[in-house]
Formats: C-alpha cells, structure tokens, sequence
C-alpha cells in the first residue's frame, strides 16, 4: 500500500499523518501572481504549424511552466485548441503593441485574440497546480531528486517512521519536565544511531526512567512545579530560557551550557561512536571510550558511502586489531551522511544549519516551533539555495496530549 503525504496512516490504535514541508511557502491559490497573455483560438489544422512559428517568434522563457495550448471540450464531443500568443502588450493587448512578425502571423491566420490570466510562477505542489489549471494549464514537477517519502511512503516505511517518533516523544517526556529530543537513524540498517535531549540545564534531580540511554537525560530547565504543558523546558523553543534559571543554581551539583540542545548532544554521540568504531590511531578507541558513548552496532553503516584514503598500512593494523572486537576498514563513515533525524519539536536556526553541516538526509519533527522554527513555521532553510546541502523535511502529525503523561 502505498500512502501519499496528503493521507492518513495508522499504527495501532493512533491516526497519524507524515506530511512533507516544502523548500518553500505554498502560495494560496487566490495570492498567486498573474500575467496578462495575449491568445486566440486556432483550427486544429493549424495547430502545430502555428506552435512552431510561435516558439521561434516569441517564446515564453520566463512562463516555461505555462502550457502554450489549451484544449477545452464542448458539447458534442468536440473540442475547442487556445493557444497563448504572447505576453500581452498596451491596454487589452491590440494587435498594434504586438511584435511585427506576431501580427503577421495574426494577419496570416485570421486569428482572433483575446486577453486571459496566467500564474506567474511556477507551483510548489499539486494543489497549487490544479488551482493554476483553472486560469489556464500549467506543468507540476515533483521534486526529482532521490529522497525516500517525497512522493510517498509505503505502509513498512510509515510504521518504521512512527516507531521512531515514539521513541523521541518517549525521552522528551521521560524526564522531570517535558523537553525536546533527537534521535539519529540509520534508515537502511534501521539502527538508532545516537539520541539524547536537552542538556542546557543539568540538575542532579533527575528520573529514574530514563533508562533507554546511558547517559541521564537531561533538562533544559529543572522546575518542578512547572506543569509539562507549558514546554517551557524546550530548549528551541526557549532558547533563552537557561537566562531564567542560572541565577537558582546550585554551583557545586549544577552546570548549564546554552548551546548543548538536543540535536548538537546527539551529533556528539555521533561522532563519538564513529572514533570508536573507526579509531585513526591507537587514540581513538581510548577517546571513546573515555567519553563512555553507547555504540548501537558493530558494523559500519552502509548508508555513509564517502570514503577517504587508506593512512598507512600500521594504522589499518590498529584497526582491524583494536579492543572490544569492533570491526573496521579502509572506509570511514562522513559526518551523518545518509542519515535520518528525528526531533519531537521542530528545531530552531542553530539545530537546522548542524545538522545541514553533518549531511543528514531527511528530517522528521512532529510539532512546530513557532517561534524560532527553522524549518517551515519561520524559516525554510532547507530551501535556501546558498547552502551546499539540502535535506528533505517531514512534519509527523500527532495528537498534543501524546505529551502527558
């Protein structure tokens, strides 16, 4: 079954949706920009003599996704060609402002012209392109680009998608207040690579659910008696909400870090396990291990395909011989190459550029960030052109009170 952005998956008993966030902001059909456009209606016969002439006398280079032809069915089974002469030029568009060799094509044909509408641009989805068909037919191309879930997700594909929105919702709430959580995946080894939450506050207090991760998770902010509803304690969210609770801190149990949002915490783990699983030199493996980071497999993820050079024949030795049997070879992992992130809110400007520096593939988040999002409710940053890499962007739609305990 194959489950488009526009319907509704369900896993077990809860209905949730993955809808795709594009580069840029869908215009509402009544918003978009329009052209004038000179047209006439044409004998069928005449049909592709005319186009050709068309494209050679006055070609639309800045409508290219306007269909020059319209074809419009009357009663009896008959059928009516338009077709766009041009941008229209003077008022209502006399043949007289048209270029000289247009009008003698006019002359030629004893066409007709009228004036019509056009959308401007080109649409971002397939709703604006069946609205822009209404004024008069336009091209929709899809994205083309080879990311998994633009077109779609198959039934496997949704379920493997919500099971690992569960586990981020399961960590953000996990601890004494509700905060936002990361969590990176392997998509085709389907292996949790690293996870972790906020850590801008670290308060000794913390639950003993938290289990799923070596390491505690850790709250961005640690009042009690602050309900979870507020989400104050999210760090994208509240970016500046550490500035609240430093003055309450107690120095000797307490450390607070404005950076440390779940999304950089979890490329660090990242990190930590590829020096693990492929140490440079003999320092590596004890640098990881020093840092005490879980590593989720013993292989290396095929899903980083960027290799680098050999460095010399003692170290590949080290390698293939280090500690805790871990396996190496000559092909070292990129960064997060490949990779899915999955966030429970939608990360702000500072999580969106580390995670475009660590090359990750797609991202995932389920509730937006209206005030600091960076990847659709404020910014697009995934559809900024500047970059040098671009992610594909997933909205998980879920209920709020998944969030309560």
């Amino acid at each position: 079954m194959n489950c488009s952005t526009d319907e509704t998956a369900t896993v077990s008993s809860e209905c949730w949706k993955i809808i795709h966030i594009p580069e840029k902001d869908p215009v509402l059909p009544h918003l978009q920009t329009t052209v004038d456009v000179l047209a006439s209606t044409v004998e069928p016969k005449h049909a592709n003599t005319i186009m050709k002439k068309l494209s050679h006398i006055a070609p639309l280079e800045d409508l290219r996704h306007v269909r020059r032809i319209r074809k419009t069915c009357l009663d009896g089974g008959k059928y009516q060609l338009s077709v766009i002469l041009c941008v229209a030029f003077g008022n209502n568009g006399e043949p007289n402002c048209m270029p000289e060799d247009l009008v003698e094509l006019v002359n030629t044909y004893q066409l007709s012209t009228f004036t019509t509408k056009v959308c401007k641009y080109a649409p971002l989805t397939k709703e604006e392109w069946q609205e822009q068909c209404k004024l008069w037919p336009t091209s929709f191309h899809p994205p083309t680009y080879n990311i998994d879930g633009i077109t779609g997700f198959s039934e496997e594909d949704s379920l493997s998608v919500f099971n690992y929105m569960k586990l981020a919702v399961h960590m953000a709430k996990s601890g004494i207040s509700v905060v936002n959580a990361a969590v990176i995946v392997d998509p085709l080894t389907r292996l949790v690579i690293a996870s972790s939450c906020d850590q801008v506050l670290s308060c000794n207090a913390l639950s003993d659910s938290t289990k799923m991760d070596k390491d505690s998770i850790l709250l961005s902010r640690c009042s009690t008696n602050e309900a979870n509803e507020s989400f104050k304690n999210v760090s994208c969210l509240y970016p500046l909400g550490w500035i609240e609770q430093k003055p309450h801190l107690n120095y000797n149990n307490d450390y607070w870090h404005p950076l440390r949002h779940a999304a950089i915490v979890a490329i660090e783990k990242s990190a930590a396990r590829d020096r693990l699983l492929f140490p440079m030199n003999g320092q590596g493996a004890e640098l990881a291990r020093e840092e005490d980071y879980i590593v989720s497999s013993p292989t290396r993820s095929p899903s980083k395909r960027q290799k680098i050079d050999s460095i010399v024949k003692d170290d590949e030795a080290r390698m293939n011989n280090h500690t805790n049997g871990l396996h190496c070879d000559s092909t070292k992992p990129y960064l997060c190459t490949g990779y899915d992130i999955y966030f429970v809110w939608e990360p702000c400007t500072m999580c969106a550029m580390a995670i475009v520096h660590q090359r990750v593939k797609r991202v995932f988040y389920a509730f937006p960030n209206p005030n600091d999002g960076a990847l659709g409710s404020v910014h697009r940053l995934q559809g900024e052109r500047s970059l040098n890499h671009h992610y594909a962007v997933f909205r998980v739609l879920l209920p709020q009170d998944i969030l309560k305990n």
